[in-house]
């Protein structure tokens, strides 16, 4: 069987398996990898660029070496092949979390409980939700779909498309590394410099591929691209802009402005000032927007790998 068709094959498998399963509540190999890479941190944390370069290198490259030994082990079959790429899609991909998370916030604010809103912000995104009211959790929720919908499904096909399962498994270590110490704080500014450069660099393409994708899978694909055009470049997150900037053009919403991290205040760029004021039943709008990005994110990138392997042959 072709490489081509075992990447389609396994990652669609993969995308249905997080669909039906969702994440296991205990023992995700991701949180294996986190773990993994936290204790590589122990030992070679200092406030230091060199040292966040080789922590980064250890763990990132760890992950593919792990892909590309399992892949070599099973390359004589098909079906073994077909398999280890279908639970590798469904390791790396998050799609169902998101909407399970985004979801219960907005069932929260359907019922009026912003305090259970609040409460449960954090599973999605690291603002302060003190500082917000049911119309700000909202916004933090749709935001949060739109990027992560890039970082947690779409950039994950791409890479896997490029390779295969050390792909799969390597995006989602750049990612994970970034999530744990690609942020500014004093502990990480100079040693998570590396991840945060490598998480833009392996970010890029799929966040391009899913702004694309949102406008024409949204309710107004003119209003998308405008509103990419004109205002993802002031996003201070150069693949965080352009993917929020589209959902908002798709969904006919605003996004951006002012918000809270760890007690700090940042005024962010407004991403689509045409739209309206974002509401709770937008979160039901942006995980649909989600889900047809997601399955439209498989068909490009299964499409773009047989095409490039077709002309190989």
């Amino acid at each position: 069987m072709r490489a081509d068709r075992v990447f389609a094959y396994g990652a669609a498998a993969g995308l249905l398996g997080d669909l039906l399963l969702g994440d296991p509540r205990r023992g995700h190999p991701v949180a294996v990898f986190g773990r993994a890479a936290h204790a590589v941190e122990q030992r070679l944390w200092r406030d230091d660029r060199g040292r966040g370069a080789l922590h980064t290198a250890v763990c990132a490259g760890g992950a593919v070496a792990v892909g590309a030994l399992a892949s070599r082990a099973v390359r004589r079959s098909p079906a073994a092949s077909v398999a280890l790429t279908a639970v590798a899609t469904w390791s790396v991909v998050g799609g169902t979390s998101l909407a399970r998370e985004a979801r219960t916030v907005g069932r929260a604010l359907r019922a009026g409980d912003v305090e259970a809103a609040r409460a449960r912000l954090p599973h999605l995104c690291g603002r302060d939700p003190q500082a917000l009211d049911a119309d700000g959790i909202a916004r933090a929720v749709v935001e949060s779909v739109a990027e992560n919908t890039s970082d947690a499904v779409v950039g994950a096909l791409v890479w896997g498309a490029v390779g295969s399962v050390p792909g799969l498994l390597g995006f989602r270590a750049v990612n994970t590394l970034d999530a744990m110490v690609g942020h500014k704080s004093p502990r990480y500014r100079r040693f998570g410099w590396a991840s945060a450069r490598l998480d833009d660099v392996a970010g890029w393409p799929g966040a391009r591929l899913t702004a694309v994708l949102a406008a024409a899978a949204g309710g107004d694909p003119r209003g998308a691209l405008r509103a990419w055009r004109a205002d993802a470049a002031q996003h201070p997150s150069p693949n965080a802009g352009p993917v929020e900037a589209s959902f908002a053009g798709a969904l006919g919403v605003r996004l951006g402005g002012t918000l809270s991290y760890d007690g700090r205040i940042e005024h962010r760029p407004v991403l689509n000032g045409e739209g309206r004021a974002v509401e709770v039943g937008d979160i039901e709008r942006a995980v649909r927007l989600s889900r047809r990005v997601s399955w439209l994110a498989l068909a490009v990138s299964a499409a773009a790998r047989s095409t490039v392997a077709g002309r190989r042959s």
